[in-house]
């Protein structure tokens, strides 16, 4: 009888505790990863929903990425996502430890031939470092009909850019209000053009050994696009 009554007291404790759930990950999550020697940031938008997690990843070569297979067991969050890498499309995996408001990951190719680590903290956490864009890169754009090369001399000190744009048939030109923030540049330079000084606006999207730029006059009558490489 009071092995039974002990038995009843065992199950009776069991209903008091709370029931086990998969941590909820649901929210922006940003970290950086190095890439052939060059600090790239990675922003995770992740929504679960118990154990399964949807969402995107945004700083890959193409971006955003979907999520799929998304699962969290024993404090591990796992999913994979396709991205395209010059010309062929590859499978990363990611495998992350979850620790309150920072998950430490591990991805790469399926195939085993890359892989990297990042640890990415929740939006409002730990302020991720700045991304360093300091070097030359290189592309061009079109300008009627005609491929003109471009080369952006980069210095990044934080949040600060400075440097020079190339190209468009003049000598260098200096940077003004130079920025980085999170996974985006900006900055406006002067150039001449056909007896005229034109202000241009760029805004670029880091991702992965590349910066994909919209461009053109400020007030709007003239744009193009293109994407420098390091």
């Amino acid at each position: 009888m009071k092995a039974l009554l002990r038995l009843f007291g065992f199950f009776a404790f069991l209903c008091l505790l709370p029931a086990a759930r998969a941590a909820d990950i649901s929210g922006t999550w940003k970290g950086t990863f190095d890439f052939q020697g060059m600090t790239m940031p990675l922003t995770l938008n992740l929504k679960a929903a118990d154990a399964a997690v949807t969402g995107t990843v945004e700083g890959l070569p193409t971006t955003p990425a979907e999520i799929h297979d998304g699962k969290i067991d024993a404090g591990m969050v796992t999913f994979w996502a396709n991205t395209d890498y010059q010309g062929a499309t590859y499978k990363l995996l990611f495998k992350g430890k979850i620790s309150g408001d920072s998950i430490d990951f591990e991805f790469g190719t399926e195939d085993g031939s890359w892989g990297t680590t990042m640890t990415a903290k929740r939006e409002g956490g730990q302020a991720v470092a700045p991304v360093d864009v300091s070097g030359v890169w290189t592309g061009s754009f079109d300008f009627n009909g005609t491929s003109v090369p471009v080369t952006l001399k980069l210095k990044s000190d934080g949040v600060t850019l400075n440097g020079t744009v190339e190209g468009m048939g003049q000598a260098p030109v200096d940077i003004h209000d130079g920025k980085v923030d999170g996974d985006t540049v900006t900055f406006w330079v002067n150039v001449d053009y056909q007896g005229q000084t034109y202000a241009l606006n760029y805004k670029g999207k880091i991702s992965a050994g590349q910066i994909a730029f919209d461009f053109g006059t400020a007030d709007g009558s003239w744009g193009a696009s293109m994407t420098v490489k390091k």
